[in-house]
């Protein structure tokens, strides 16, 4: 039975005294009031109470290891500029479009490789070290929650940190590729703009024509981060995987997202359907906001750091 949905605004902060986040990182957390011990009570209380939890993640969880996300207010991408992410289609059929987005990564590549789990990631590693959590899916593509030590995951968009070719379907390390885009490009130089939330940089267009793309090593195809492009859908097989795990928990929780993508979203509807309760931790509205009984509005690693599930 579903519990009255509560929603708590936490108590305003002018100065972050309390937080957990590194100065260099903050450019990209969006403006929140520090946790208060009410808050904090109850949604241990409601972790506490889980036998088999489900956690969702998505970008506002990396924020805080200064990677940013898309759509949080006047420091997301879609805030920041009127850039939008690459679309599938447009990667798969313009060689052109490859080019381009592959110099982007491949500048960008260095920092974005080089980000390491902030306190969110580890607090949720070592709920499932504890048996607490059962399962965890992230949106996200950074490879921060392996980096964690999480191994009941599932990177539901891919990994940036590994390379499928759409040809053979053989998959490599990102690594790797970098090192041969050095060999390729010895004498190429980029001056690099601002930083993107899948990992690559802003880059004038004029910059990226001499850039030199390698393909496959088995077949010649053509190579793509094994990431879910926006445009095109997660493998149903992948989808199921996850609605399994859902079927054997208990409680969800939603750690740092909008659930704005459908493709996060529908395990929320899920989990309503079947009646399992929910809550959600993140700055701001989501979509999932009337299916959750609790709702906490705060940073990740602050919250998270501090729940020590019984």
């Amino acid at each position: 039975m579903r519990l009255p949905w509560q929603s708590l605004t936490l108590h305003t902060a002018p100065v972050r005294k309390a937080s957990s986040v590194p100065v260099s990182m903050l450019s990209f957390v969006p403006a929140c009031s520090t946790t208060d011990a009410h808050s904090l009570e109850l949604l241990h209380d409601f972790v506490s109470r889980a036998r088999r939890l489900f956690v969702i993640t998505g970008a506002g969880l990396s924020t805080e290891s200064g990677i940013p996300d898309y759509r949080s207010e006047g420091v997301g991408l879609y805030s920041r500029t009127d850039r939008r992410p690459m679309q599938h289609v447009e990667f798969v059929q313009s060689a052109k479009s490859r080019q381009r987005y592959w110099a982007r990564n491949f500048v960008g590549w260095p920092l974005f490789s080089s980000r390491q789990p902030n306190s969110a990631h580890k607090a949720l590693q070592q709920w499932e070290e504890k048996g607490k959590l059962h399962w965890l899916v992230t949106q996200n593509v950074d490879a921060l929650h392996s980096k964690a030590g999480q191994k009941r995951l599932t990177e539901l968009h891919g990994c940036s940190h590994r390379v499928m070719c759409l040809g053979c379907g053989a998959i490599s390390m990102r690594e790797e590729l970098q090192r041969r885009f050095v060999a390729l490009n010895p004498g190429w130089r980029a001056q690099a703009g601002a930083v993107a939330p899948d990992g690559d940089v802003f880059l004038e267009d004029k910059q990226v024509l001499h850039f030199r793309v390698p393909s496959c090593e088995h077949c010649g195809g053509i190579l793509k981060p094994e990431v879910t492009f926006f445009g095109d859908t997660v493998k149903k097989a992948t989808v199921q995987f996850v609605h399994d795990r859902l079927a054997e928990s208990d409680t969800v929780l939603v750690v740092g997202s909008s659930l704005q993508v459908y493709s996060g979203y529908r395990f929320v509807l899920a989990a309503s359907d079947r009646k399992m309760p929910v809550a959600i931790l993140n700055i701001g509205p989501t979509r999932a906001d009337h299916l959750a009984e609790l709702k906490v509005n705060g940073r990740c690693g602050e919250v998270l750091s501090v729940i020590q599930p019984l």
